[in-house]
């Protein structure tokens, strides 16, 4: 990683559907002098929305799979036998459900069971309208590893910051696991959207737990906050005590679902949500460069 002239800022949120990719793409139209990146390896959707062209593509080989050479194998059934994820049927292996753990490599009298370096996914190098980068990626179907390409995509865009560039924005996964925390790596500032529900406020509890380890500010923008008032009066109650700033509480808007129906970010199909969303990101600038 090249020395920070820059700052990382990533918008998680501890469930899907909270509004986490639309406040994402908002702030990254908004932020001048910066670098976009979907880390959201599994449900990658930045792409629908933003209008770019890509520059490279790149496959990603992200574990080992497991092959039955037919002219050695004599057919002893012992690789069918051990395989605990039941990925070999009559004596063929099945790409999707082979986990690469080598037992079957193991116990095979034969030597008839090679492994070789699987495609897991891919991830792309595109331009903004506004020439700014952008890095997105997909996880095959039935693939893992998916914090191992979360580090690959940030390693490659790393590799494009220039000295204009002043900040990364990262659209994260959902929840807590491993994708998440490969995204949290070397972030200085986490932007949690969540909604007034009770399994919102839930899972804004387990995330902030889990920012407390790695020991990096945030704050909460709550969305839709006026479909359930008492709950999001209970959110701003949580986080208060916790030090963490409230950035932002947006009503419900169905033009939020129109804008993505019609693949625009909300400040993109009304130009109302500009103000809202600069204000938003000028609150973060004042908390991270302070």
């Amino acid at each position: 990683m090249p020395d920070k002239h820059y700052k990382q800022i990533v918008i998680l949120s501890g469930k899907g559907g909270t509004g986490k990719t639309t406040v994402a793409t908002a702030l990254s139209e908004i932020a001048k002098d910066k670098i976009v990146i979907d880390t959201d390896v599994d449900a990658a959707n930045m792409h629908l929305v933003f209008d770019y062209y890509i520059n490279s593509e790149y496959d990603y080989y992200g574990g080992k799979k497991a092959e039955i050479n037919p002219n050695k194998c004599s057919q002893c059934g012992m690789c069918e036998l051990v395989c605990r994820f039941d990925a070999i049927k009559e004596f063929k292996v099945s790409r999707t459900s082979c986990e690469g753990c080598g037992f079957c490599f193991r116990v095979c009298p034969d030597d008839a069971i090679s492994f070789y370096e699987s495609k897991s996914g891919v991830y792309s190098e595109c331009e903004l309208e506004d020439q700014s980068k952008f890095y997105y990626a997909q996880l095959l179907a039935g693939e893992g590893n998916s914090g191992k390409l979360v580090s690959e995509i940030k390693k490659k865009a790393y590799e494009q910051v220039k000295e204009n560039v002043k900040w990364i924005i990262i659209d994260g996964p959902p929840g807590i696991g491993c994708p998440v925390n490969a995204s949290l790596s070397g972030v200085d500032f986490v932007v949690i959207v969540t909604e007034p529900t009770q399994s919102g406020l839930h899972d804004l509890k387990r995330l902030i737990n889990l920012l407390e380890i790695f020991k990096i500010p945030s704050g909460v923008i709550i969305n839709k906050y006026d479909i359930n008032t008492d709950m999001s009066n209970s959110i701003e109650k949580f986080i208060r005590p916790e030090g963490i700033s409230l950035l932002a509480k947006i009503p419900f808007d169905k033009k939020f679902i129109k804008a993505i129906q019609n693949s625009k970010s909300i400040i993109e199909y009304d130009h109302v949500y500009i103000d809202t969303f600069k204000t938003i990101w000028n609150d973060i600038q004042k908390v991270i460069l302070n």
